[in-house]
């Protein structure tokens, strides 16, 4: 089922997630609405709190948005040995018709649990690496647009304002 996206400012879009203790049915039904919304908005990665959902919990698919190859459901996800630095245009599904410029790290170490419950670690560089940044950005309550400058965030909350 495809679910409603939350728009910035939505407060869920601004708390800290919290850790998943256990994969429920809930939280695999969840997972399967999660795929379905991000594959159909054609997005490369949403997270929980962008549904309503204020959970660490992460879908990814950086082969998007058309073709759809790489997807990776990632649990309580946690960045690590970040490295480089390199800047990043970006939207989001939260904040639509917003990009900005953000400065990401190149590569970075990831280590989570999968949609079955067992740990995984890897190495993430180049898009992949951004895209887990983003994503894991709005876990901790942050969204492109709080990276932006203070003049373009004031600017696109006069917008987000007009379409509510």
């Amino acid at each position: 089922m495809k679910l409603d996206i939350c728009r910035w400012p939505e407060p869920v879009l601004a708390a800290k997630a919290k850790t998943v203790k256990e994969i429920t049915p809930e939280i695999e039904e969840l997972i399967e609405n999660m795929i379905e919304t991000m594959y159909e908005d054609d997005g490369v990665g949403l997270a929980a709190p962008q549904v309503g959902e204020s959970i660490r919990l992460i879908c990814v698919d950086q082969s998007g948005p058309k073709e759809r190859s790489d997807l990776m459901v990632l649990i309580n996800p946690e960045l690590s040995e970040c490295e480089g630095s390199v800047d990043s245009e970006e939207g989001c599904l939260s904040c639509p018709e917003f990009t900005g410029k953000v400065k990401r790290f190149e590569k970075l170490k990831v280590k989570a649990m999968d949609r079955e419950g067992k740990e995984v670690c890897f190495d993430a560089e180049g898009y992949l690496a951004i895209i887990l940044q983003h994503e894991t950005d709005h876990l901790n309550g942050v969204t492109v647009v709080d990276r932006a400058s203070r003049l373009k965030r004031t600017m696109y909350r006069k917008k987000a304002a007009r379409w509510a």
